[in-house]
């Protein structure tokens, strides 16, 4: 309670949240009490995630927010929960594009096209993917008829 005097919400919280981990329930809830008044003080609140496509859900979120390193947390989450949703492996392909990871990018975004098809084409047209789309190795999986056409020689 000193720390929630002084207004360390910060370190309140931690000490908040053990208390409400005790055996005592009187205690617990009124832990649980000043746990989320330090959490609306502070702005932030733990968010609860349980399904991949809860996951999938807030890392789009975060992928608009550009809060890119909590987008691939999210979605690298909801893809070991889900690996065979392609929509999840493309998303997830967008966020390590953008944080500058285009080999796993490319990775994430061939899965995603192994998947469904489609990806490629949506992949084609995504503002997201402009950013680095048309950059190696992500290139190649979005646009495979030019790599052919390159390494193709005329005789």
């Amino acid at each position: 309670m000193q720390l929630f005097h002084r207004r360390d919400f910060r370190a309140a919280r931690e000490m908040f949240a053990a208390a409400a981990e005790g055996s005592s329930r009187e205690v617990a809830h009124a832990a649980r009490q000043h746990l989320r008044m330090c959490e609306q003080r502070i702005g932030t609140r733990p968010v609860e995630l349980h399904s991949a496509e809860e996951y999938y859900h807030y890392g789009i979120g975060l992928i608009a927010e550009r809060s890119l390193e909590g987008a691939r947390e999210a979605l690298s989450k909801a893809a070991a929960l889900a690996p065979k949703s392609g929509h999840i492996h493309y998303s997830l392909a967008i966020s390590l594009g953008l944080l500058g990871d285009l080999a796993g990018a490319a990775r994430h975004l061939s899965t995603a096209i192994q998947l469904d098809g489609k990806n490629r084409t949506i992949a084609r047209t995504d503002p997201d993917f402009l950013e680095f789309g048309r950059q190696s190795p992500v290139r190649e999986v979005v646009f495979p008829e030019k790599k052919e056409r390159v390494t193709q020689l005329p005789s």
